[in-house]
């Protein structure tokens, strides 16, 4: 599993944050969204996932690696 953020969507809501701290933080100046692990761990993949679904904009996705 791959994850992916767009930060031009971002409204730095910081719901991943929350839910999967592991993998996402927030930019201190504008609060977007910061990619701390693109390739996360299979123990955090139900956060991961729980955040890409709770995003309000949309701004995260997940994709298979290939």
């Amino acid at each position: 599993m791959k994850v992916l953020a767009d930060t031009e969507v971002c409204v730095a809501a910081g719901v991943c944050l929350t839910l999967a701290p592991a993998v996402f933080d927030q930019d201190d100046e504008v609060g977007k969204v910061i990619l701390l692990n693109p390739n996360p761990d299979a123990d955090d993949y139900e956060a991961v996932r729980d955040a890409v679904l709770s995003c309000p904009s949309a701004a995260l996705r997940l994709v298979d690696d290939e």
